[in-house]
């Protein structure tokens, strides 16, 4: 029989409020015009709770950007899954652009602390990602040996694949704009597979 699933904690629970919260306003006002009382109004608590959670603004934004980087190097468990690089990267690209329409407001911040020189999560970039670039780009590699991918620099072929799927969060208005409206769920559907196979048509062996 299946387990029965755990409940969240209440601390489980008021972090999750928390950082949404944090989120929509670090989105609006940025790292620097965020208070952390407009971080409590928005979520609905008083003040002193909110820095028993989190006991800095800093803190509390390396949380907020945590959660989204972590994600997003989670959406790559299908190069561990499959070892054909066209059903691993078409996951892999199907879910960064899911997250873009889920978590749009975390891209957008994410975003905005790399065009200011990550003067905050500096160091995510030169451990966590860098590792995970690292490892991820030696799969690249062995397609390559392998003879599925065309002889490509992996980290180029990453920095396209962010720049897509995060342009549509980073740049939805401007989508719904030209759009006449945010993408409808089959709307999407079909950007996700024109990326997938632009994508694929550039690097895959043959393609």
């Amino acid at each position: 029989m299946d387990k029965p699933l755990t409940k969240p904690s209440i601390r489980e629970i008021n972090e999750r409020v928390i950082l949404a919260a944090a989120e929509s306003v670090f989105a609006e006002r940025g790292f620097s015009g965020a208070t952390m009382s407009m971080i409590a109004k928005r979520a609905g608590s008083p003040k002193a709770n909110i820095h028993y959670y989190f006991p800095t603004k800093e803190t509390l934004y390396r949380a907020v950007v945590a959660r989204v980087l972590t994600a997003w190097l989670d959406a790559a468990r299908s190069f561990d899954a499959s070892d054909d690089p066209k059903e691993a990267l078409t996951a892999y690209i199907g879910a960064k652009m899911d997250l873009a329409r889920e978590m749009p407001l975390s891209s957008q911040i994410y975003a905005s602390e790399m065009m200011r020189g990550a003067p905050v999560v500096q160091d995510y970039l030169e451990t966590t990602l860098s590792a995970w670039v690292a490892e991820r780009s030696g799969v690249v590699r062995r397609w390559i040996a392998q003879g599925k991918l065309k002889p490509i620099e992996p980290k180029y072929l990453f920095f396209m694949i962010w720049a897509t799927t995060q342009h549509y969060a980073n740049a939805a208005h401007e989508m719904a704009t030209l759009e006449g409206g945010p993408l409808s769920d089959e709307a999407f559907e079909r950007a996700k597979g024109q990326v997938a196979q632009t994508v694929l048509f550039g690097v895959a062996a043959g393609g």
